[in-house]
């Protein structure tokens, strides 16, 4: 049975980050395969991770795209004489990078202006089917709730809303959580992260909190050893298993996981 944890919040609070020490965490402290999923164009989860990405699923759709209508063949074969779906399979599959303990999928590119209801729905399955063949996926998500139903028709057991220590980022969590019911997916659980806390919560900031209504699971606090690998690109998941940051993500994650 796949357990899936999905991240989202507004951009450059650190979901990022909390993605990829959570995945740390799974590798250290849980048995399974895990597949990692970057569902934000504009994130670099494969930075993080140290890993490697050479082609994404937008861009396996766009050239899917060019090709049939380039041949004409709207509805015949594409090369080799594969049919549409198995020729995306075959081109996902390749485009996974696999590594020693987390496999990572990156989504990449949203949509171009030609037309991509087949192809996505296609996509659809396939990332469906992969997910399954695992123990735990982890989706670093676009700041949009939306984008959760058109990546995945595969509910989520537990979401993640990653805030900064501000009141505007805790406003934008809690209408993120105000959009889930409308999803085309069930949605488990749906917590709350406050991300680069300096000391203790604030008083007025717990306020906001209370007033919301989310469930706080936990906060982390902003780290000294943070810019250093951040500076010389080194991978987070490298970072010391000492670190306050770690720390607090693992705390997190045995509560969610």
């Amino acid at each position: 049975m796949t357990t899936t944890v999905a991240l989202a919040g507004k951009g450059g609070t650190g979901k990022t980050t909390v993605a990829a020490l959570l995945i740390r965490y799974l590798v250290e402290e849980r048995q399974g395969a895990i597949l990692a999923i970057d569902a934000d164009p504009a994130s670099n989860l494969d930075m993080v991770l140290g890993m490697e990405v050479e082609a994404t699923v937008g861009g396996i759709r766009e050239d899917m795209l060019v090709q049939v209508h380039s041949s004409g063949a709207l509805a015949g074969s594409m090369p080799g004489g594969m049919s549409k779906q198995e020729y995306l399979d075959y081109q996902v599959q390749m485009a996974l990078a696999e590594g020693d303990h987390v496999d990572l999928l990156a989504m990449g590119r949203p949509e171009g202006p030609g037309c991509y209801c087949a192809a996505n729905q296609m996509l659809r399955v396939i990332v469906d089917r992969l997910s399954g063949q695992y123990d735990y996926v982890v989706v670093d998500n676009e700041a949009g709730m939306e984008h959760l139903s058109r990546r995945t028709t595969r509910d989520v057991d537990v979401l993640l809303l990653v805030t900064d220590p501000t009141r505007r980022g805790i406003v934008a969590a809690s209408r993120m959580a105000d959009m889930v019911p409308e999803l085309e997916i069930g949605v488990g659980h749906v917590y709350l992260v406050v991300n680069r806390l300096r000391g203790e919560m604030p008083e007025p900031l717990a306020e906001v909190v209370a007033e919301t209504g989310l469930d706080l699971v936990g906060t982390v606090p902003e780290d000294a050893a943070m810019p250093d690998f951040e500076y010389a690109g080194r991978p987070l998941v490298e970072l010391p298993a000492d670190t306050a940051v770690y720390q607090a993500v693992k705390e997190i994650a045995e509560k969610i996981v």
